[in-house]
């Protein structure tokens, strides 16, 4: 019953809202999602005028900002950008990729790129929102915040300001971050569990119990998370992106045939006539999404606990994120995917896919490595979510230990289950908490983007003044 439900709204939320006729007797479907999520990104795109393009620069230059003052446990705009990136270059960049990748071929990649450069400036305005209407956090100290709390005062204002303790959105949305970062957990165990039998022949049983204990003994520590964070993310994501490059510059040769492949894919009309295009388009966008998380909501979760002196330079630090997640990991990743022959991968789908690949490059180690970095990936992935939690919990059952533990505990039992059983609806889970979050996220953030907007222009108008 449960599953069925599951797929009824997953089919809702993801399947063919309208499909568009297509020469030779195909069709693009275009589902509520992507209806959704590129409008937005191109409105936001054109309301900052490409500005994370445009402020690339400052961008960069945030995240070597030294911090103005302490205040309580309040964590920096860097250490919320490691926590976001810990959930973004996580799952996404390798089960995600690969997800999208043997779904929809190569074209994917291209609408990987595409909503991540309009998911930019989405984070743009999501971000400084979560700023403004921040609250100081009683248990963790800090800030918390995020689209529950911005969406809460958005209703309480539409409803002549009378004060009042939920708001059935905001209710709404909480509910499906939970909901969401649940399914993720068994995502990951699951992932997980299969990358180590692969590589190492170890039953799912040991694997996962590895991952539950050690994430246990962090996240149910006070404060330990963005301290592990903060050492696991750069070296891991670093690491990662070290060795792919190696492996695609010693494959140079054959980028541009690659590239053309992936052109030629996304609009090609091979697909177009077997009416594949929209599923091209539809797993470039899900994945896309699923990866950078732009427009869903979850990220203004870590960007609400920031001590910064300005909320733009949350905006700005969260679609640095975006650049990093999609265009930077991301791409390596599919790109070690796609300079492999076709022959050593064909028939194959999901991490054995990503295996094969990287054995073809560097033998029995590839497989080693790729088992190792994607335990480290899901690792961080689920302390990160579990940070994100934090705001929607205590917006639903309020500053207590007992619901926080409590979630906890829940995210930690979804991880055991995820490893011992192989459910294929648990990408569907996840997809169906990231797809509600953004609905309910998006339905907000547009009328409110008036705020964000004029705090991004009052900061780039500080920026003018000091040049």
């Amino acid at each position: 019953m449960i599953i069925q439900i599951i797929s009824a709204v997953y089919n809702f939320l993801w399947g063919d809202l309208f499909a568009i006729p297509l020469p030779g007797g195909g069709s693009a479907g275009i589902s509520l999602l992507v209806l959704l999520l590129i409008p937005t990104g191109i409105y936001f795109t054109i309301r900052t005028r490409v500005l994370p393009i445009r402020l690339f620069p400052e961008m960069l230059r945030l995240t070597v900002e030294k911090r103005t003052g302490e205040r309580g446990n309040a964590i920096s705009g860097l250490q919320t950008l490691i926590v976001s990136t810990a959930t973004r270059v996580g799952m996404g960049n390798l089960v995600g990729v690969v997800a999208a990748i043997s779904a929809g071929g190569a074209g994917a990649v291209f609408w990987m790129w595409i909503s991540a450069l309009l998911g930019s400036s989405t984070a743009l305005v999501e971000a400084p929102l979560a700023q403004l209407y921040k609250e100081k956090d009683p248990l963790y100290g800090g800030y918390r915040g995020g689209p529950a709390y911005y969406i809460h005062a958005f209703v309480q204002r539409k409803l002549g300001g009378k004060k009042r303790r939920y708001s059935l959105v905001a209710v709404l949305f909480a509910i499906s971050g939970l909901i969401c970062w649940c399914g993720i957990s068994q995502v990951i165990s699951n992932s997980v569990s299969s990358a180590f039998e692969n590589a190492f022949q170890v039953p799912p049983l040991y694997s996962t119990l590895l991952l539950v204990i050690l994430a246990a003994v962090i996240v149910l520590r006070k404060n330990a998370t963005v301290k592990v964070l903060d050492v696991l993310v750069p070296v891991m994501a670093g690491c990662y992106f070290l060795l792919t490059v190696v492996l695609v510059v010693k494959n140079a040769a054959l980028l541009p045939s690659v590239f053309q492949r992936i052109f030629e894919e996304a609009f090609g009309l091979r697909q177009v006539v077997a009416g594949g295009f929209g599923a091209v388009l539809m797993n470039g966008v899900k994945r896309g999404l699923f990866s950078n998380e732009a427009g869903s909501g979850s990220a203004p979760c870590a960007a609400a606990a920031a001590d910064v002196t300005h909320p733009a330079k949350a905006g700005l630090l969260q679609a640095l994120g975006v650049f990093i997640d999609t265009i930077v990991i991301c791409s390596c990743t599919a790109l070690i995917m796609l300079v492999t022959p076709e022959e050593n991968i064909a028939g194959l789908q999901g991490m054995d896919l990503l295996q094969a690949s990287m054995q073809y490059h560097l033998g029995q180690f590839g497989v080693v490595f790729i088992a190792l970095v994607l335990w480290l990936f899901s690792f961080s992935t689920f302390i990160g979510i579990l940070f994100y939690a934090r705001s929607n919990v205590a917006y639903l059952f309020g500053d207590n230990w007992v619901s926080q533990t409590g979630y906890k505990v829940l995210a930690l039992v979804m991880l055991f289950i995820g490893g011992m059983a192989t459910y294929t609806f648990v990408w569907d889970l996840g997809d169906v908490g990231i797809g509600l979050m953004t609905i309910f996220n998006i339905a907000v953030i547009l009328p409110m983007s008036k705020e964000a907007l004029g705090c991004l222009r009052e900061y780039e108008g500080r920026l003018r003044e000091q040049r």
